[in-house]
């Protein structure tokens, strides 16, 4: 079995966890996933099977959409509600949540959250954290391309956003919350879209499990236009040689 899954990831499992359960599920050994959700979230993760394993990259790089909950006056270890509380704060003003998510509809530096499997000198942060040890958490160019504000309280509020690949949401809300001076935490996460896939169209395990779903095939998933290879040039590309300059031009015989 080649191809690629839409499922929808419940709350309270890893990504890893999904995976294993899919294995079981097809009898198949060979299944990836293309973007991690921490057990608090749910929604779209994407799993590429057999063959299409080989695409994981590919598909971790599209855009992705979430829709986000977050409780106002106290910050976590973890920068979300399953954490431990560090810093807390009674709110000080109102807060104009429609102008604040617009100051972040932009391209930054964010720096990533020590609870991530980011690695820094070969060890991934969470390790650094769990032994109570100190790392300079590194940066990463994230750029928020769209965001709105959903709903809100006098304590919190939710937003929906589509952000670029690496993007941590927890952290977005972290700085969000330092940009007024207050504490922010995310209280949900839900994963809307990721790419072409999005949340109406994904399989819960149990659909999975009874046989109601579809795998996409690699030809329905990535974008490509076709070109036919003749003579010479098929011969050289088989041996390896890469073909430049032709790859924009559709259905082109060469």
């Amino acid at each position: 079995m080649d191809g690629i899954i839409n499922v929808y990831k419940e709350k309270g499992f890893t990504s890893h966890d999904v995976v294993a359960r899919l294995r079981g599920i097809l009898h198949q050994k060979k299944i990836g996933h293309t973007g991690t959700l921490d057990p608090m979230a749910e929604g779209v993760l994407v799993l590429t099977v057999g063959r299409a394993t080989k695409l994981g990259e590919l598909l971790t790089s599209k855009e992705k959409e979430y829709v986000a909950g977050v409780d106002i006056g106290y910050l976590t270890d973890t920068l979300d509600s399953t954490g431990n509380v560090i810093k807390e704060k009674i709110v000080q003003h109102n807060i104009n949540y429609k102008d604040l998510l617009k100051s972040f509809n932009k391209t930054y530096l964010q720096e990533v959250p020590i609870y991530s499997a980011v690695k820094v000198n070969g060890k991934k942060l969470y390790e650094y954290a769990r032994e109570n040890r100190s790392v300079e958490l590194p940066k990463k160019e994230v750029t928020i391309e769209k965001i709105e504000l959903v709903d809100s309280t006098s304590d919190s509020f939710k937003f929906k956003c589509l952000v670029s690949k690496g993007t941590y949401i927890r952290s977005l809300i972290r700085d969000m919350g330092l940009s007024v001076n207050e504490y922010f935490t995310m209280n949900s996460l839900i994963r809307t879209k990721q790419g072409r896939f999005s949340i109406n169209d994904a399989y819960s395990l149990d659909d999975i499990r009874e046989g109601k779903f579809t795998i996409l095939k690699i030809e329905d998933v990535l974008d490509y236009e076709s070109i036919t290879l003749d003579g010479t040039l098929l011969k050289k590309v088989s041996n390896g040689v890469k073909i430049k300059d032709i790859w924009n031009v559709k259905d082109r015989v060469i």
